[in-house]
């Protein structure tokens, strides 16, 4: 909740459901059995976030604010995950067609690590870590750029971990394009593909035709 770019991101409303409400509702659609937890932080700006939760009957892990990868690494050595899918709070378009296809290629593979990131827009894709890999990062990975963004010891240190990429559809390649929710721009694009959305969850194709249709 404490943006500074955009103040109280998670919870705006976007078509008449908060920004994280978009996020959980897709998940009802994942094929693979997952147990839902939201991290969030222990400053009480994030409240409200542990409120909202708690209403909806959805699982909450409170950690450090500044320090990511130790609440991710605590919030899985609570829950005793062996994997733990990584989605951001500010995405409310994840793929999660493509999410299923990320865990059964990490689960094939045997990686340490898989992502969807670099060819879909900005902002529905996922990543996935072993617990063991995710360890391996709250242990070694010392730099603050380590500690905020999670995944980066891991993408900087190739050599150490297993790591896969999931190969996407043409249709859904479009990296230029913005599918996050970061800055004011890119809450009123969000809300308006929200509202225009031809299905109960608008679907990356249909995002990317929307967006080229108003450029």
């Amino acid at each position: 909740m404490g943006s500074t770019r955009l103040p109280g991101k998670v919870l705006r409303p976007i078509a008449g459901r908060p920004l994280l409400a978009h996020v959980l509702g897709r998940l009802a659609d994942l094929r693979h059995d997952a147990q839902i937890v939201v991290a969030t932080s222990t400053n009480p700006v994030d409240d409200v976030i542990y409120s909202f939760c708690t209403e909806l009957g959805m699982s909450c892990f409170r950690g450090s604010e500044t320090d990511v990868l130790a609440r991710y690494w605590e919030c899985a050595l609570e829950y005793r995950f062996e994997q733990i899918v990584r989605l951001t709070a500010d995405n409310p378009f994840t793929d999660v067609h493509e999410l299923d296809r990320l865990i059964d290629i990490h689960l094939q593979a045997g990686n340490d690590y898989t992502h969807s990131f670099g060819d879909m827009p900005v902002g529905v894709g996922a990543e996935i870590f072993t617990f063991a890999g995710l360890q391996r990062s709250h242990l070694e990975g010392h730099a603050s750029n380590h500690r905020e963004h999670v995944n980066e010891y891991i993408q900087e240190n190739p050599s150490k971990f297993r790591i896969g990429q999931l190969a996407v559809p043409a249709v859904k390649r479009q990296p230029s394009l913005r599918l996050t929710v970061d800055t004011a721009d890119d809450y009123q694009r969000a809300c308006e593909l929200a509202e225009r959305a031809p299905d109960r969850w608008l679907s990356t194709e249909d995002a990317i035709k929307l967006c080229l249709r108003s450029v």
